[in-house]
């Protein structure tokens, strides 16, 4: 990465000197002289790449920070209230988080208790859960029984089935589900199953990965807090203090 950047800063030191001449009407001797001024100015005064490269990554921060603003105004419906996610704490809390999750991400199972801890601790938290299986067939196959259950019955339901998923340690089969069913209270474990491949639950599962295309979503855990994008795992002290700059700004 720093090579990258100092050639970007070389770049951009020609570039400005070009403008005082032509390099181009340079001989080749006098341009290699012009070369060689410019790397020894830069030797004898390196903080000068220093400058360069913090600049050039504030200007990269910036750009970043612009995308992610146009992409929440452009994906805003989608992300808070699609209408079909499972949502969690609050429902009319002043902070919404939203997070994207695989059942079988270590991170994710990571940042489950903080996760419940903050929404516990904290009776403002609105928080919605994306199902997003992006780690083979044991992470579809959980998600697309929790849609399924969620459609079939309810969101009580799926509240506990979620925590069992993200606490389960094991593979995760129809056996593993039929467990899970049998210890939450799970009232028609088989309608559930037969509903798993419904096209209901494939659309969600496809909106799901769509959006995190559109949103550049990569790994999980993601959330977006307030207007912001976390992208991986976080403490919950971090989360904390995200929601109170969250309300800061709110006023």
């Amino acid at each position: 990465m720093f090579r990258c950047l100092l050639g970007a800063c070389l770049f951009a030191v020609s570039a400005t000197w070009a403008f005082a001449f032509d390099i181009e009407a340079m001989s080749d001797v006098e341009r290699d002289a012009f070369r060689a001024e410019i790397r020894s100015y830069l030797v004898e005064n390196p903080e000068v790449l220093m400058e360069a490269i913090a600049v050039l990554e504030a200007r990269q921060a910036e750009a970043a920070a612009a995308e992610e603003d146009m992409l929440l105004d452009q994906y805003r419906a989608e992300i808070f209230d699609d209408g079909y996610s499972w949502v969690g704490g609050n429902p009319d809390g002043d902070v919404t988080i939203v997070e994207f999750l695989d059942y079988r991400c270590g991170f994710c199972k990571r940042a489950h208790p903080a996760v419940n801890t903050l929404l516990s601790s904290d009776g403002g938290i609105r928080f919605v859960v994306k199902e997003f299986p992006i780690l083979g067939p044991e992470s579809e196959l959980a998600s697309r029984y929790a849609i399924s259950l969620k459609r079939l019955e309810g969101d009580e339901i799926y509240g506990a089935v979620h925590d069992a998923l993200m606490e389960w340690n094991g593979a995760i089969t129809e056996g593993a589900l039929g467990r899970i069913a049998s210890e939450t209270g799970v009232a028609d474990h088989e309608a559930v199953l037969a509903g798993m491949n419904s096209e209901d639950v494939s659309r969600v599962i496809a909106s799901n990965r769509a959006l995190g295309q559109a949103l550049r979503i990569q790994g999980t855990p993601s959330f977006v807090m307030g207007e912001n994008f976390v992208r991986g795992f976080v403490e919950l002290d971090q989360m904390r203090e995200i929601v109170r700059n969250i309300r800061a700004q709110q006023g």
